[in-house]
């Protein structure tokens, strides 16, 4: 015999409001590959300035591309080369900005904010294949799959929000911040070291070129 579990009004409410909490932390996970990848892809920048050729798979290649073309101008033009580098920089700014708006609409639930930026970064994708960087492109993929895990709970969330309660995930925040996922002291601390390392890495190997001239 299949046994059922019934809930109680207030029991089918929470277990409601739960999973639109739950659907909410998986959006703001997936959408937040966009805030890695421009951050990351700026640190490959700061690398590759410093004189050095250690990447971040998971960066964009349109910023390795602009790195590459700029030094190569900047080899070119000699002592006016130092503007070459600058205008690269502020390019891949730009590119980078560009997936940091995708990450913040993103959470703001604007599936085509979400779409665009998976097809501007399957693109990205398909110049690694090009060059036959196979990791990068494998991360890409990776990245991609966590960001449409966020696409997906977003129509999810949204067929939740019709047919069950009509309250909102900000509301549900503010009334109930106790049913809201929290990051626990480790989880905040791990996260830390992480970007203490990204961080870290750019600037030692800067100084360890600077060393060397």
């Amino acid at each position: 015999m299949e046994s059922k579990i019934s809930y109680t009004p207030d029991q089918s409410q929470l277990f409601i409001i739960q999973r639109k909490l739950y659907l909410d932390n998986r959006i703001r996970n997936g959408v937040n590959w966009f805030f890695w990848i421009a951050g990351l892809s700026l640190v490959n920048t700061l690398i590759y300035l410093s004189g050095n050729k250690l990447t971040f798979v998971i960066g964009l290649a349109a910023t390795q591309f602009v790195d590459g073309f700029m030094a190569a101008l900047a080899k070119d033009l000699g002592q006016g080369g130092i503007f070459a580098r600058v205008i690269g920089f502020v390019v891949d700014v730009c590119i980078a900005g560009i997936f940091i708006i995708f990450g913040y609409l993103g959470r703001k639930r604007y599936r085509w904010s979400i779409i665009v930026g998976m097809i501007l970064y399957i693109f990205d994708g398909i110049i690694m294949l090009l060059f036959q960087d196979w990791l990068g492109a494998g991360f890409h993929l990776f990245a991609l799959f966590g960001i449409w895990t966020g696409l997906k709970s977003i129509s999810e969330l949204d067929a939740l929000e019709k047919s069950g309660t009509s309250e909102s995930i900000e509301s549900i925040r503010q009334r109930m911040p106790s049913l809201r996922p929290q990051i626990t002291p480790q989880q905040r601390k791990t996260r830390w070291i992480l970007i203490g390392l990204i961080l870290l890495v750019p600037i030692l190997l800067f100084v360890f070129a600077s060393l060397q001239h």
